[in-house]
């Protein structure tokens, strides 16, 4: 099953997938089918609601971050998140997280 995909244009900051170049700044461009974007806003909603939760907890130090397995959940979904970008972005979107060093070395074949 092929699905048509689409250009679409993500503000990482803000968790924004829009389908307008000039609408909103945007970081990343890419191409993706519907069910990629649906999994891609899971992604970003999993963060934004692990951003709210790490708010108030910051407000009560108890853990130290690299305890914490909220910030291993939100560091594991960022990195599905840039992984996503990645697969799916054109050659500015790759070379540029390629050049942030945020994936996770692949092994030559």
């Amino acid at each position: 099953m092929n699905q048509q995909k689409k250009t679409y244009y993500i503000d990482l900051g803000s968790g924004e997938i829009s389908q307008s170049a000039t609408s909103s700044s945007w970081n990343y461009k890419i191409e993706a089918s519907d069910e990629e974007i649906i999994q891609l806003r899971e992604y970003f909603d999993q963060n934004y609601s692990t951003e709210w939760q790490n708010f108030f907890r910051a407000h009560v130090p108890y853990v130290q971050y690299h305890y914490d397995r909220e910030n291993d959940a939100y560091d594991q979904t960022s990195q599905k998140i840039f992984q996503m970008l990645y697969d799916l972005g054109d050659e500015e979107t790759k070379e540029h997280i390629k050049s942030i060093n945020i994936l996770p070395q692949k092994e030559e074949e």
